[in-house]
């Protein structure tokens, strides 16, 4: 049997918790894969209280992200083997906190041996989006992050900086730090946050990044001089509101970003790792919204 995290119903917490079961074998076009480290997002939570759907059946396994080591192909899967070492997204609901769990071979990738596991268990979720709003930026461009502390954040600064942009990165003091060393020059966030931004950019920004939603991207949303490169991740309807969209989406957003931080371009900032046992306490940790990275799952 296979220790995998559950929640028995939609809603919160309490309904979270271990539990076991044979480990799941691959359909045509999947591979099973021994899990080695889970990324922890905001977006599990979302999931446990149903704002995806609630049509999946129960108990639902969490867990959206993974890294580990392939131990069988389903029919036709070409381009893996078993013990290759992958990063990717789980199957038909079948969750990455777990000790074995199954991916869609055409939504996985090799991970490099650049790139430390913990680091690659971030990329399907979080690096993907960070890759899909900075994938835009251009040499020589302006863009701004409101957000950049976080894990997400902090890879779009990089995204961006990568591509010869210049970043600057809304956050709060405690993560100036931490945006700096990304590449960005740091905007301190709050009600001076706009015209703190004007001061660096008086002709405004090329793309905004937004993490945050609400009245923070309301605020900075004036400094973008084609509206239409308002991007968020966080507040789809606001960003729309203003002329902007929600996070495009790229088939090779995956590959992408696993090839930056291959390359040393982005650099994955886990902050916290906790064991699979200790499942709820790290979905409570990344649902203070106040993590200055990424949480990871160890099984």
């Amino acid at each position: 049997m296979s220790t995998v995290f559950v929640t028995t119903a939609y809603g919160g917490p309490e309904y979270q918790q271990l539990s076991t079961r044979e480990a799941p074998a691959p359909r045509p076009g999947e591979i099973a894969i021994e899990v080695r480290v889970a990324g922890v997002n905001p977006a599990d939570a979302k999931r446990r209280e149903g704002l995806f759907g609630t049509k999946g059946s129960l108990p639902l396994a969490l867990g959206l992200e993974a890294a580990g080591v392939v131990t069988a192909l389903g029919e036709g899967v070409n381009g893996f083997e078993i013990g290759d070492d992958v990063l990717g997204a789980p199957a038909r609901g079948l969750g990455a906190f777990a000790e074995h769990t199954v991916l869609k071979a055409s939504a996985a990738v090799h991970r490099p041996p650049e790139i430390a596991c913990e680091q690659a268990a971030t990329l399907p979720v979080a690096g993907t989006t960070a890759w899909d709003l900075a994938a835009s930026a251009a040499p020589g461009e302006t863009v701004l992050v409101l957000g950049a502390g976080g894990g997400v954040g902090r890879m779009a600064v990089q995204v961006a900086v990568a591509a010869g942009a210049r970043v600057l990165g809304v956050a709060s003091r405690r993560k100036q730090e931490l945006v700096e060393s990304a590449g960005a020059e740091h905007v301190l966030s709050g009600d001076g946050a706009a015209d703190a931004a004007r001061d660096l950019a008086p002709d405004g920004v090329d793309l905004l990044i937004d993490l945050v939603g609400g009245q923070p991207l309301r605020d900075l949303a004036p400094l973008t001089r084609d509206p239409a490169r308002i991007l968020s991740a966080a507040d789809q309807a606001t960003a729309e509101e203003l002329g902007g969209g929600g996070r495009p989406s790229s088939e090779d957003a995956l590959a992408q970003i696993t090839r930056l931080v291959a390359d040393g371009a982005v650099v994955p900032h886990v902050t916290a790792r906790y064991p699979l046992v200790a499942a709820a306490e790290a979905m409570a940790a990344v649902e203070t919204g106040h993590s200055a990275g990424k949480i990871v799952l160890i099984p």
